[in-house]
């Protein structure tokens, strides 16, 4: 045979392709402690993608590609009337519920987030139930979205253990795009073949490299990696169920598959088979929306908080001692350019902990990053790894995250050295963090859904002997009263006779700011919204009133009385409110007339 031509026999699928869509395919989910890890991942998740919509660097990358496109059925965004196609429903989902940084995480060979997969889960998940819907057929059940759930992470935790993708420059959502193809084609009914097909196609494709995510080229990209991932997931996956083929030696094809091109000439390694291991050892990140990493760094620097706040001037010295891993990927020095630099970036993170003693996502924005005492903290950090904490990173029955600190000062006193080595989202704390993670999720939904805080408006309560048949309820309202009725009945039991006196009827109107389309009593617009700086508020009143209009923080505090009792006749009223003097950020304001309060968001980006 001549040697200037190749042998062109068709291997079968590569063992690791086959063992994804294997366990995808037929894997039974029997662990009750993955189910209920799922659920709280679920609410956590979605929590965190809510939070998200705050952020106008985050909004403005969803809804449709092309503006205005109505999709028949279309995926629902949380927290948006968005309705997209599956593969943009996938990449918004995921691109909110990954802005923050504040969910899910693994830490093995390979960091990630398999929380990220929920991406394409959702959006599978919601296009097919409604499909199935409109064919006559049940929707898709909860279990079957955390049994996915369960298996995407499982996938991309189980290749995380030993498969070292930052090691030769590329990004950990290659794992995501992996696992949630091959959950994906699943969900569309694909079968074994076909989920082998699809897997294909996602080791075949072009990666993302990890440049994004370290200095000095960190930037927001790595805060949409997950919605890019989850979108070329069901991308994959709707394409190869329209019948395209799949590419059996895709990892092990020399020269031209993903190990000899993309890995170093190494073979994938699989140290255990798939079943329910990650998502039951998965961490949270509950307390700060900081890099794992450094989770327990800023729970040290929380704790120091209180006996150093008053002595900041006085700082020496502080000295940080972590593993390997947070060296490698977030401590750095320099100029901090944009709030994905800063959530990356250790000594930032340590920083906002001592001064403040708390982290918030509002923490990494331009407004509080230039407060000249944080980089002057920076610069007195010392950071040291100890070998103990780098080996017991990567020990499967421990898999701690420790950091402490120890602060010294110009008098050659010294603070208490605070160690914290697993931090409330790891499983050793998990008994501690679901209530917290739990009110996270409460205080999420609160922050987007927000009480809209009208007051009921009560008639006299209208008195009468009870009639079985009695007065019809129209007699009460009238024909031309609008909104939500809210009726109470009082009795007048008499115990001793035994009988029922008299009663008492109590109508409360929930007035309306519309119906079909007509302003109604107490309309009212604020725009723009978000606005750098300048709002302009119409309020659109049916009769005379005193107005009071109030501004509050998202904890509720009194910031600006804007307004106080001042008189409005009938009609429409402009007014302007100047919110220069207020930092970037999310605000409540409050309208109150004589007879209602209404309550709204207002977003602040200068």
């Amino acid at each position: 045979m001549s040697s200037n031509v190749d042998l062109n026999i068709r291997p079968g699928f590569d063992g690791l392709v086959s063992e994804i869509a294997n366990y995808v395919s037929s894997y039974k989910i029997e662990s009750d402690l993955a189910l209920d890890t799922a659920r709280n991942c679920l609410i956590d998740t979605i929590g965190c993608g809510l939070l998200a919509l705050q952020f106008p660097a985050c909004t403005k990358m969803l809804g449709p590609i092309v503006k205005d496109t109505k999709v028949p059925f279309g995926v629902r965004v949380p927290g948006t009337n968005y309705e997209l196609d599956p593969v943009k429903g996938a990449f918004d989902i995921g691109c909110t519920i990954r802005w923050l940084d504040y969910n899910d995480t693994w830490l093995a060979a390979e960091w990630g987030h398999p929380s990220d997969n929920l991406g394409a889960i959702l959006s599978v998940c919601d296009y097919v139930s409604q499909r199935n819907i409109v064919d006559g057929k049940e929707s898709l059940t909860m279990r079957t979205v955390l049994e996915s759930m369960i298996m995407a992470h499982e996938i991309q935790g189980v290749l995380a253990l030993e498969n070292s993708f930052n090691k030769v420059g590329l990004d950990h959502v290659i794992l995501v795009k992996v696992a949630s193809t091959a959950v994906a084609t699943k969900l569309l009914g694909g079968s074994l073949d076909q989920i082998k097909d699809a897997v294909s196609q996602a080791w075949l494709d072009g990666q993302s490299l990890r440049t994004y995510r370290h200095a000095p080229n960190a930037g927001s990209r790595k805060s949409w990696a997950a919605g890019d991932a989850t979108s070329r997931a069901v991308r994959l996956a709707m394409i190869t169920m329209s019948g395209e083929m799949g590419y059996p030696g895709v990892l092990s094809a020399p020269v031209w598959g993903f190990e000899d091109v993309s890995f170093n000439g190494e073979k994938l390694s699989l140290p255990q088979p798939f079943e329910t291991y990650v998502m039951e050892n998965i961490l949270f990140k509950i307390s700060f929306p900081a890099e794992f990493h450094a989770q327990t760094a800023v729970e040290a620097a929380v704790k120091l908080h209180e006996s150093i706040k008053d002595k900041i001037d006085d700082i020496k010295s502080i000295e940080i001692t972590t593993h390997e891993s947070a060296i490698r990927i977030i401590s750095k020095v320099g100029e901090l350019n944009n709030p994905a630099d800063r959530d990356h970036c250790l000594q930032y993170m340590v920083a906002i902990g001592l001064l403040k003693g708390n982290l918030m996502a509002e923490d990494y924005e331009d407004d509080v990053a230039k407060d000249p005492r944080i980089d002057a903290l920076r610069e007195k950090m010392v950071i040291n790894e100890d070998k103990r904490y780098s080996k017991e990173y990567l020990e499967a029955d421990k898999r701690s995250i420790a950091n402490r600190i120890q602060i010294h000062f110009n008098d050659g006193t010294s603070s208490n050295e605070v160690e914290v080595e697993y931090p409330i989202g790891h499983k050793r704390r998990r008994e501690e963090g679901i209530p917290v993670l739990e009110k996270k999720f409460k205080d999420n939904l609160d922050i987007t859904f927000d009480d809209e805080g009208s007051e009921l408006v009560c008639a006299e309560p209208t008195q009468g002997i009870f009639q079985p048949t009695g007065t019809p309820l129209s007699s009460f309202i009238g024909k031309s009263s609008l909104g939500i009725w809210q009726i109470g009945i009082r009795d007048y039991y008499n115990e001793d006779a035994g009988i029922l006196n008299d009663w008492s009827l109590e109508i409360c109107a929930e007035l309306p700011l519309s119906v079909n389309g007509n302003e109604l009593f107490g309309g009212i617009t604020l725009y723009p919204n978000p606005s750098t700086g300048i709002f302009n508020l119409e309020i659109n009143s049916f009769e005379s009133s005193n107005v009071s209009i109030n501004i509050f923080d998202l904890k509720g505090k009194l910031i600006n009385e804007f307004m106080s009792n001042e008189k409005y006749n009938k009609g429409y009223h402009k007014v302007k409110f100047n919110a220069d003097d207020l930092p970037s950020g999310l605000y409540f304001y409050s309208i109150k007339t004589n007879n209602w309060v209404k309550t709204k968001k207002m977003m602040l980006v200068k």
